[in-house]
C-alpha cells in the first residue's frame, strides 16, 4: 500500500496554500498513492492574530477545505488534511484546530479537534497560551480508510500516550500525527516520540510536518516521518518542502504484534497506592 506525505511551508495566504494542496493531491495520485497526509495548519500559518482572523472561517465556509475536498474527488484519492484553524464554531469565540479524513469522493469521513493544548511559562519570561485562542477537543477519533483503521491526533498530542492507547484499543493500526513542530523541540524529541508511539503498540505512525522559515517569521522542524511497527524509520523528508512516498506492508502490524504482543498484555491501570 503506497501513501504520500506532503511536507509544507504554509504561508499567510490561504488561496496560495490551497493551490499547493491541490497540486499535492494530484501529484500523490499520479505517484500511485492511495492516501495523502498533510501537516497541521495546512490552510494558514500566521502568528499575527489580527491578520489571520480575516482569513478564518467555519467548516462550512472554509475555502481551503472545499478546495481539498474537490481535489480529492477529482483524483479519486483519500486525504488526511492534517488540520485547519476554524472560527465561528464555538459560542466562546475560541478557534478549533481540526483535522479531516476525506474520502476519494470528497466526503468528510471523520473530524478530530486537537485535544491537548500547549500552555507554558518559561524561565526566559516567554509565555505561550494556546488555550487562550483555541478550545480543546473532547473526543478521540479513529476512522476506517484504505490503509487500515487510522487514529487521528495533532502535534502536541504526541506527548500523551494515553491518547494512543485509546486509539489502538479501538483497533487503530496506523496513527497520524500532523504537526508544526519548532526547531529546538523537534531536534530534541520529534524522532524519539514518534518512534515510541509506533513501538509501544506495534503500529505505523505517519507524521506530515511543516518545514522551514515561514512568511510569518516562525521556523518549523520538518522531517515528516513514516515509522513502521518495529520502530524503523521508513521515510524522513528532511527540512525542505515537498512530496514523499512510502510503500507499506500493512500485514507488518500483525507480524510485529505476534513477535512482541505487548498490546494484548495491557491491563487496566488504576490510581497508584501512595505510601
Amino acid at each position: 500500500m503506497r501513501i504520500a506525505l506532503y511536507q509544507a511551508r504554509t504561508g499567510i495566504d490561504p488561496a496560495a496554500n490551497a493551490r499547493d494542496l491541490e497540486a499535492a493531491v494530484a501529484a500523490a495520485r499520479e505517484g500511485g498513492a492511495e492516501m495523502l497526509f498533510t501537516p497541521e495548519m495546512s490552510g494558514l500559518l500566521d502568528r499575527d492574530r489580527e491578520r489571520s482572523r480575516a482569513h478564518l472561517h467555519d467548516e462550512a465556509h472554509d475555502p481551503v477545505l472545499a478546495a481539498v475536498r474537490a481535489a480529492a474527488a477529482r483524483a479519486g484519492l483519500w486525504v488526511h488534511l492534517g488540520s485547519l484553524a476554524l472560527a465561528g464554531e464555538r459560542d466562546d469565540g475560541r478557534l478549533v484546530n481540526r483535522g479531516f479524513a476525506i474520502d476519494a469522493e470528497g466526503a468528510i469521513r471523520a473530524r478530530y479537534d486537537k485535544m491537548h493544548l500547549f500552555d507554558v511559562d518559561l524561565a526566559t519570561g516567554e509565555s505561550w497560551r494556546e488555550s487562550a485562542s483555541y478550545a480543546p477537543g473532547e473526543r478521540t477519533v479513529a476512522v476506517d480508510t484504505p490503509v487500515g483503521r487510522l487514529g487521528l491526533s495533532i502535534c502536541y498530542d504526541m506527548r500523551f500516550p494515553d491518547l494512543y492507547r485509546a486509539l489502538t484499543d479501538a483497533g487503530a493500526t496506523m496513527l497520524s500525527v500532523p504537526a508544526a513542530f519548532t526547531v529546538p523541540t523537534g531536534a530534541a524529541h520529534w524522532h524519539a516520540l514518534l518512534r515510541a508511539r509506533a513501538i509501544e503498540a506495534g503500529v505505523f505512525v505517519v507524521a506530515a510536518a511543516q518545514a522551514g522559515l515561514h512568511e510569518d517569521g516562525r521556523e518549523t522542524y520538518g522531517h515528516s516521518l513514516v515509522v513502521d511497527p518495529w520502530g524503523n524509520i521508513v521515510l524522513d523528508l528532511g527540512t525542505e518542502p515537498g512530496l514523499g512516498f512510502a510503500d507499506l506492508a500493512l500485514e507488518q502490524v500483525e507480524e510485529v504484534r505476534g513477535r512482541l504482543p505487548a498490546i494484548r498484555h495491557r491491563r487496566p491501570i488504576g490510581a497508584p497506592e501512595v505510601l
